[in-house]
């Protein structure tokens, strides 16, 4: 149905005018100038000719069918325009108007209407308040905007969440050297959205790669599905704008503190394989680059040059995104040295020194290119004895057109002219300034490579004492509480087959040495208590304890503590567990973003987790590679990995802890913070080893979930 506004045969305007500088005259000297392909029909009260149409005063009037109508008429008169659409068979639907749900609540009351009645009429709406949408293929010519540049053709399929922005963009394609082969301002995203633009594109051959300006992700789960499918058949890169918002609750858990919005945001664009810009700069120099490159079958670069300080900057720029200077073949070295002055280095980067003429260009990019240890080529130009700029341009294009097959980027040193000039010439090559913009360019090509290469992904399923769990939560929210005690906590994750400490709990002193005596010393003692959360703080925790004297003591010591500071009445009692020998402290955890939806954190851990933030998110729920991802990204993974001859991490281990924790959440989706902090990697064992853990849920969400708001299983009101 999105074909019906893409692609149309025709055309009404509904509040077309004659009136110089309003939007209704702007629009229909688009579709005329643009030269739209089917028929244009304003529509306007007065009737009469505009932009030499004739106009009707209304959509019944029209005498031919209608695919597409664009409406431009005052919020209050909307309605009515979308029932007489209806009357005459329009199913595509574009509002340009505003004074819909962005001017208050007297507007979304009026869109929510407008939405209810779109549906009823099985049309598809884009809009309200926004630009309107475009289609360079020739067979259709339809500019439905009103920006104040004619589009250029490309192979972008662009959408923005802000209309005055894409309309800014228009205006600087020419400038940017990008063109687009369609555009949908999403305005309001009343029904069309992201979402529905690019599974419309995920099979048009006219858009090579999606282009995203978003301010908010509507459906995150229906967007990482959708992305996640089309983005390993063409690239989806986003500007995603608003990431200084703070979204994830203003939490007591570690997770929670160091969440936050933009985190859920990226790693849900991360997990979809969308690649994010963090600025229109940024967004349109990869667009660029994806325009004019195919995707790489490798991370091999080769840098040729004519100065050797820019070729060491970009080896530097290549290196820092881990891909590799390319090993150039000795068959592709003896070729060079036939040709090159003796001063000239043969290594990588080429150096063909400061007085290569433009045959060398040509000569050095036509043999790298050919040398099966090349993936991508960056090609550095310095104005040196008045070798003009744009020559050597046209000459490298000339190479790159013979060889398609790998991605050219040009680095050139020059002035802006030079960029004027490439901006009125069809390139079929990204140029920049700087070598570490061609740098990004490529690390973007070689990303996508990786991302396409990337397995799927499952998302296993694990045997758990799910009533277990279940049985525990019920208890703690039967008592009113949120928050799990400790053992409580440890009880759930133990249940889900999560490894945890050997442990014991005890309430008196005789069950504290029982316990100690019963696992082994060294143990640790823990407090567990229905009022205080963090233990360290109050001295709840008693570490190395070597003896049953030493355990006597310390139990009688943190009795005394707790009432000499008035906390003993919150005591439950003690947690008495093994003591795990390590020193690599790693931390798990959840945190619920208010959009997103439950977060997986994994990282450094300990103490210091929040003065670190050696930590990455992910959206729930995991798949085994994203686990395996999380795991590898933190820069603690060279500690796992054994550092100076300790005991390697069980990776498998640790990588079902993150899956299971994945399960959990996503069984009770009303766990809002979980930590496990220390997730310790036994020296022994190399197994990471829950040594505390704390829950949190959303109180009166579990007890509808769990119980249908009852948690006492013969409910007459007593629970709410």
């Amino acid at each position: 149905m999105l074909s019906k506004i893409m692609k149309p045969k025709s055309v009404a305007v509904i509040g077309a005018s004659t009136k110089p500088k309003t939007i209704g005259s702007e629009l229909m000297q688009r579709l005329r100038d643009y030269k739209f392909q089917g028929n244009i029909y304003p529509v306007n009260p007065k009737g009469g000719v505009i932009e030499g149409f004739q106009a009707y005063t209304s959509v019944l009037e029209i005498p031919n069918e209608v695919d597409f109508a664009v409406i431009i008429v005052p919020q209050k008169f909307v309605l009515a325009a979308i029932d007489e659409c209806n009357q005459k068979g329009i199913k595509g639907i574009c509002i340009i108007s505003a004074g819909f749900k962005e001017s208050g609540k007297e507007g979304a009351e009026a869109e929510k209407e407008l939405l209810e009645k779109v549906k009823a009429y099985g049309m598809r709406l884009v809009g309200p308040n926004c630009l309107g949408v475009l289609n360079t293929n020739p067979d259709v010519s339809m500019d439905a905007t009103f920006a104040e540049s004619l589009p250029i053709r490309g192979d972008i399929g662009f959408v923005s969440q802000s209309g005055a922005l894409g309309g800014g963009i228009l205006n600087i394609l020419k400038d940017l050297n990008v063109g687009f082969a369609q555009f949908i301002s999403i305005g309001n995203q009343a029904d069309v959205n992201a979402e529905t633009a690019i599974e419309y594109w995920e099979n048009d051959d006219d858009v090579k790669q999606i282009l995203l300006y978003m301010e908010s992700i509507q459906n995150p789960q229906n967007f990482r599905k959708l992305a996640t499918r089309i983005s390993k058949k063409k690239p989806i890169v986003a500007l995603k704008a608003g990431r200084s918002a703070a979204g994830a609750s203003a939490a007591s858990s570690h997770t929670g503190s160091l969440a936050g919005a933009d985190k859920a945001a990226n790693a849900l664009l991360a997990q979809s394989g969308v690649i994010r810009e963090y600025s229109l700069k940024n967004l349109f120099a990869t667009a660029k680059v994806f325009s004019n490159c195919p995707i790489p079958k490798g991370d091999r670069v080769a840098i040729i040059t004519n100065s050797g300080g820019p070729g060491i900057m970009a080896t530097d720029a290549i290196c820092e995104y881990g891909m590799q200077i390319a090993p150039i073949a000795d068959a592709t070295k003896d070729k060079l040295r036939s040709f090159l002055p003796a001063a000239a280095s043969v290594k990588n980067p080429i150096d063909m020194i400061a007085s290569a003429p433009i045959e060398h260009y040509m000569q050095t990019l036509e043999t790298v290119i050919a040398d099966d240890n090349v993936d991508m080529v960056m090609v550095i130009y310095l104005p040196f004895l008045g070798l003009k700029d744009i020559d050597v341009a046209k000459a490298i294009m000339e190479i790159k057109a013979k060889n398609p097959q790998k991605p050219v980027i040009g680095v050139f040193m020059t002035t802006s002219d030079f960029f004027t000039k490439l901006s009125e010439m069809d390139v079929n090559m990204p140029f920049f300034m700087y070598a570490e913009e061609a740098a990004e360019g490529l690390n973007r090509l070689n990303q996508q490579r990786i991302w396409q290469e990337r397995p799927v992904g499952q998302i296993p399923t694990y045997e758990v004492d799910r009533a277990r769990a279940e049985a525990i939560i019920k208890q703690s929210i039967h008592e009113g509480r949120a928050q799990l005690t400790t053992r409580e906590s440890i009880d759930v994750l133990e249940a889900y087959g999560i490894r945890v400490c050997k442990s014991g709990f005890a309430t008196n002193l005789d069950e504290v040495v029982e316990i100690g005596n019963k696992i082994g010393y060294p143990v640790v003692m823990k407090m567990t208590s229905k009022t205080t959360s963090h233990k360290t703080d109050v001295g709840g925790v008693r570490v190395n304890i070597q003896s049953e004297e030493q355990l006597r003591a310390e139990y009688n010591d943190l009795i005394a503590k707790l009432t000499e500071k008035g906390l003993i009445d919150g005591l439950e009692g003690v947690i008495i567990q093994e003591m795990v020998k390590g020193n690599r402290e790693m931390v798990c955890g959840i945190a619920t973003d208010p959009q997103y939806g439950p977060m997986m954190m994994f990282g450094l851990g300990g103490v210091f987790i929040e003065v670190m933030k050696d930590v990455t998110f992910r959206i729930a729920p995991l798949t085994d590679i994203d686990a395996t991802e999380m795991i590898k990204s933190v820069k603690a993974y060279k500690l796992l990995e054994g550092a100076r001859g300790t005991t390697p991490a069980q990776m498998d281990q640790i990588q079902e802890t993150l899956l299971r924790l994945s399960q959990l959440v996503t069984d009770y989706p009303f766990i809002d913070e979980l930590d496990i902090n220390p997730l310790l990697i036994s020296e022994k064992t190399g197994e990471g080893i829950a040594v505390d853990g704390r829950i949190k849920v959303r109180l009166e969400e579990a007890m509808d979930k769990l119980s249908g708001g009852c948690v006492c299983g013969s409910c007459h009101g007593c629970c709410h």
